[in-house]
């Protein structure tokens, strides 16, 4: 039988160890083992837009910046397949094992 993927979808060496602490996906519940996990940090504004300007100038402070949520997200492969987080690859694109190109950040002035 062939072998569909050098560490069948979990992120270690061949020998490198036998089993992993799990984690729970973000969306169904699932206990994963953790380098088997889609793994996304989400960065968010505490604040929505729209109460983003009306903070700013009842802000006491000139340069007071808001502060932000920061969440590291578990999602079971059958999950982040379904919520769109990734997509099925096709099978020599699987074979390509650095991340996708990021799109480049904005300059602020």
């Amino acid at each position: 039988m062939p072998k569909k993927r050098r560490a069948n979808g979990r992120n270690k060496p061949s020998g490198a160890r036998g089993h992993v602490k799990r984690v729970f996906c973000e969306s169904s519940g699932a206990l994963v083992p953790k380098d088997k996990a889609v793994k996304r940090f989400i960065v968010r504004n505490m604040v929505e837009s729209a109460a983003i300007r009306d903070l700013q100038e009842a802000c006491a402070y000139e340069t007071y910046t808001l502060p932000k949520m920061y969440r590291k997200v578990h999602y079971s492969i059958s999950a982040a397949i379904h919520s769109k987080v990734v997509r099925v690859r096709s099978r020599e694109a699987r074979r390509i094992r650095e991340p996708p190109r990021r799109a480049p950040r904005k300059q602020e002035k």
